[in-house]
């Protein structure tokens, strides 16, 4: 039984010390993006001040974190 107790307190005690950014703050999404005319969201990704949307017509597009369009790369398929 002490021996049980001893590994419970052994995982939480790594669980704790080994997620130290577990409560990081999220980036900042805009309020709303709008796409541009045809096109459909397929995925959607994000980094520090940027969003990124893949559509299904193969276009990466790229909006700041106030939501506004700033690049549409479009996508070669092998």
């Amino acid at each position: 039984m002490i021996t049980m107790i001893c590994g419970v307190i052994t995982v939480v005690g790594l669980l704790v010390t080994r997620m130290p950014n577990a409560n990081a703050a999220l980036p900042i999404l805009p309020s709303s993006l709008s796409l541009p005319a045809g096109k459909t969201a397929l995925a959607v990704t994000m980094g520090q001040g940027w969003v990124g949307v893949v559509t299904q017509d193969s276009h990466f597009l790229v909006f700041n974190s106030a939501g506004t369009l700033v690049q549409d790369v479009t996508l070669t398929l092998p």
